[in-house]
């Protein structure tokens, strides 16, 4: 799929200069600050009200910090995508150091990835939402209530389904660093692999979640701009979002258990 540009004009920067002083760098400061605000702003709208929105922006200010004083401009990378990973990075830091998830949240989600993995032994083909619910011995409604109740979950997702696995050599590293390959050239091989997976897993969404997933990573729009362009409520968008989440963590955990 084709990437649009992302909302917020942030602009390109030229190679970061081998040697930087104060006002070089308070001026790199000045210019993402913006984009800062605007991934902390993001993230902030799937989170619960007591997650403060403040933490994150200086959290992400952290990462720019980071970013200005790691960037490699003969990487061939342009500054900007440095940064906004290394401002991601540090706002999802952020947010596991708080541990605001509870526990009855958590083991609502593994419920549903065992139910959707059940179910999909079973039948050998992607499950849908009343069967999820079926096999939980739960109504729809109720289901779609525990996808509303995991809302901001995803945001972990990925790294706490890699992290999980302790006896697994790849246990510290995050999901985005194995996709890189930061660590070792053997990350590159594993890299390639965990994107087929993704894509595979991307693949066996229903049309609906596909759409969604589309929306929000590809062209970033928000969960309320797309339930307006898919004449759905945001709740919705947001129960399709995470359901979407669930499945390619149950994905992923597949392929690192097997």
């Amino acid at each position: 799929m084709r990437r649009v540009q992302a909302k917020g004009n942030y602009g390109k920067t030229s190679e970061r200069p081998r040697t930087m002083d104060e006002a070089e760098r308070g001026a790199l400061i000045a210019k993402y600050a913006p984009l800062v605000k605007f991934l902390a702003s993001r993230m902030a709208i799937r989170l619960p009200p007591s997650v403060s929105i403040d933490d994150l922006i200086s959290a992400g200010i952290m990462g720019l910090l980071d970013a200005i004083e790691k960037f490699d401009a003969r990487k061939e990378v342009q500054f900007k995508t440095y940064a906004e990973f290394r401002i991601k990075g540090a706002i999802l830091d952020e947010l596991r150091s708080m541990d605001w998830i509870p526990r009855s949240v958590r083991k609502k989600v593994h419920e549903v990835e065992r139910a959707i993995m059940a179910v999909e032994r079973k039948l050998g083909r992607p499950a849908d939402d009343s069967e999820i619910a079926a096999q939980m011995g739960i109504d729809l409604g109720t289901y779609y209530e525990m996808l509303d109740k995991a809302r901001g979950v995803e945001l972990l997702s990925l790294d706490k389904c890699i992290g999980s696995h302790k006896d697994n050599s790849e246990s510290k590293k995050s999901y985005e660093s194995l996709i890189r390959g930061d660590h070792d050239p053997g990350d590159f091989v594993m890299g390639r692999e965990l994107k087929q997976v993704i894509a595979n897993g991307i693949k066996a969404l229903s049309k609906k979640e596909q759409m969604v997933v589309s929306l929000y990573y590809y062209n970033e729009l928000t969960l309320r701009e797309i339930g307006e362009v898919m004449g759905l409520t945001e709740s919705r968008i947001s129960q399709l979002h995470t359901q979407a989440i669930i499945k390619l963590r149950t994905k992923l955990k597949s392929y690192f258990e097997a």
